[in-house]
């Protein structure tokens, strides 16, 4: 009995070594996206296409010129604020699928700040990104309510919520505040004065690429620097230790989707206010959901949510110059995109599920004596 306790033990061990080695930030990261494209490669050549034409297509489509590097920026610009969005949800250990729905009623509140006339530049950008933050940040507390009050899954609530706010600013882009003239669903467009500048002549790269780095960078001094901080990584980690030491969970909860919220609405305006300069219904092709994959590859870290979105920018951008340029069918291109998110996504989400396990209480063995 005995020898068998020691064995199931000796197992365990090397599954937490195998999976702490798989989930390390380096060789976990190349080991993934190794077997991302062996895999794309497998595919490509099942399908009967040509290889290196399409990773020479798609390479060309990401660093061909000045303009292609700079809309893999701005492809990257919403996926840093998703990212964090998600990424400081899992680090108070909750999931946070809403991220959709923030974004896009942060969105909504900036169009129509930035239909304000007679106010100066840097005012009124800083107001519409005000609004944008508060109002998603009031919307990301209220799955914390209900988790709080009612115990109400948070990935159930999320999920549900999202499309309330589909409908609804749907509902407000083609109706109250559609113009009579326009035939797109959209809001009129913003003021010259709230429009935000843009860096590449020709691309759609804004400063709000500077907003989303200075937002990694002030969670991540929050994450590690501060009691909030603090607190909010020993509820994610052990929420029974951390209740038994005064830390209130359900404050950590509010606080945490508030932030969490207020990076989803970010995302969104600075959508709204650089790359369109309206709010069109259906303008976000799944950028919340995106979130997801960026925090998983960058750690649930704030600043390795900057180098996961841009890994996935430039996915979007080669993928988009292979559908172009070769034979490769769009659908096609989806399901690479898909496998590359799957690999690259992996060592994250082991890095969560080995975190869990030190984080839950050990199972008491009971040793029954046996006689020789």
């Amino acid at each position: 009995m005995t020898q068998t306790t020691q064995s199931d033990s000796d197992t365990k061990l090397w599954g937490e070594t195998i999976l702490e080695l798989l989930a390390g930030p380096f060789v976990g990261a190349l080991v993934s996206f190794v077997l991302a494209i062996i895999a794309a490669t497998v595919l490509i050549t099942l399908a009967g296409f040509d290889v290196l034409e399409g990773y020479q297509s798609m390479l060309k489509g990401i660093f061909g010129s000045p303009v292609s590097m700079a809309d893999v920026l701005s492809r990257m610009t919403p996926l840093i604020f998703t990212g964090l969005s998600v990424g400081i949800a899992l680090r108070a250990g909750l999931f946070n699928v809403g991220t959709e729905g923030q974004l896009l009623l942060g969105a909504m509140a900036a169009a129509l700040v930035g239909l304000i006339d007679g106010l100066p530049g840097w005012l009124h950008i800083s107001l519409a990104l005000l609004a944008a933050a508060c109002v998603g940040g009031l919307w990301g507390m209220v799955p914390a309510v209900l988790k709080a009050r009612f115990n109400a899954h948070e990935v159930i609530t999320t999920i549900m919520l999202n499309y309330v706010v589909i409908l609804f600013t749907g509902y407000l882009a083609n109706y109250p505040f559609h113009p009579p003239t326009e035939m797109m669903p959209a809001t009129a467009y913003v003021a010259r004065s709230a429009e935000l500048p843009r860096l590449v002549q020709g691309s759609q790269l804004t400063i709000g690429l500077f907003v989303g780095i200075g937002c990694a960078l002030l969670l991540a001094l929050l994450l590690r620097r501060s009691v909030l901080g603090y607190e909010i990584r020993a509820v994610g980690l052990n929420p029974a230790a951390a209740e038994a030491k005064g830390i209130s969970q359900t404050r950590i909860w509010l606080l945490t989707m508030a932030i969490a919220g207020a990076m989803g609405g970010l995302g969104g305006s600075v959508e709204v206010l650089g790359v369109h300069r309206r709010f069109i219904d259906g303008f976000s092709p799944g950028y919340g959901f995106d979130g997801i994959a960026v925090a998983l590859m960058g750690f649930s870290n704030p600043l390795g949510t900057i180098p996961a979105a841009l890994v996935l920018g430039a996915i979007r951008v080669g993928a988009l110059a292979m559908d172009r340029t070769t034979r490769i069918p769009a659908d096609f291109v989806i399901v690479i995109q898909g496998l590359v998110l799957l690999f690259l996504s992996t060592p994250g989400l082991l890095r969560l599920i080995l975190q869990k396990r030190r984080a839950a209480p050990a199972p008491e063995r009971h040793l029954t004596p046996t006689t020789s």
